[in-house]
């Protein structure tokens, strides 16, 4: 039987396999859903969610996307990947979900959902369940290129919300970071997918349509993903109906 350590390589291989893909998707992709946690450098719980992250990450059929907060900062550590924006949207998914209080880790799943990040049987099953009752990725995404431009086609609705935003998300690619102080002092980190920017490039009203971005804002970040996220009247994101990674060529 292969050993814990050895299957975590093997994930952190497939990982850096698939971020340096040799090309763009040229078919409609429906992953298996979204997987988004939401973490810091500086909360001791977030170790373990960190690294089964990095297994998410690894995996074709998931968008696996981290968001690392700053509110944990004043315990002695700054998270050298938070954003301001990062913790924005948490507190969005608060209002949404009707929360009191946010956490970490915590993983949003489809946009749908919440469960504890590290909890592999609630990430896994949320997953499953979601899928099957048909509040999964249900619209397709196919991401084509030409020399100098990205085209993202999306498909029809096929029934429920049919107005979502086209969200594209950056991202960093993989880094292993020191923690000097805090909580985690002395532990060495490597955190995947950590969100560096998210834009909203247009609009989608539940018919195929085709979206276009310049091939310089893809190239020059590490990685990239799009979204169909439904919005609430309040501006609070909702559920994720479509999404596919923008992989460089």
């Amino acid at each position: 039987m292969a050993s814990q350590g050895s299957l975590r390589l093997a994930a952190l291989a497939l990982a850096l396999s698939a971020f340096a893909g040799n090309g763009l998707a040229e078919e409609t992709d429906k992953p298996l859903g979204v997987v988004e946690l939401f973490t810091s450098q500086g909360c001791n719980s977030c170790p373990p969610a960190d690294a089964f992250f990095a297994e998410l990450a690894a995996k074709e059929n998931i968008i696996a996307l981290a968001y690392h907060v700053d509110y944990w900062d004043y315990l002695g550590w700054q998270d050298t990947l938070s954003r301001k924006e990062n913790t924005e949207r948490q507190y969005d998914y608060m209002r949404a979900f009707g929360s009191r209080s946010v956490y970490t880790p915590q993983a949003v799943i489809n946009g749908r959902s919440h469960v504890n990040g590290a909890s592999r049987k609630e990430v896994d099953g949320t997953l499953a369940r979601l899928q099957k009752t048909g509040e999964g990725m249900r619209v397709g995404i196919k991401v084509s290129r030409t020399s100098d431009r990205v085209m993202i086609d999306t498909g029809d609705a096929g029934g429920g919300p049919t107005d979502a935003h086209v969200v594209i998300v950056y991202f960093n690619a993989p880094q292993t970071i020191k923690i000097g102080e805090g909580e985690n002092s002395g532990r060495s980190m490597t955190y995947w997918n950590a969100v560096s920017g998210i834009q909203t490039a247009g609009m989608w009203h539940g018919k195929a349509q085709r979206y276009e971005l310049p091939m310089t804002e893809i190239s020059k970040k590490g990685g990239c993903a799009v979204l169909l996220q439904s919005v609430g009247k309040d501006g609070t994101p909702g559920p994720i109906l479509g999404a596919a990674f923008i992989r460089k060529p």
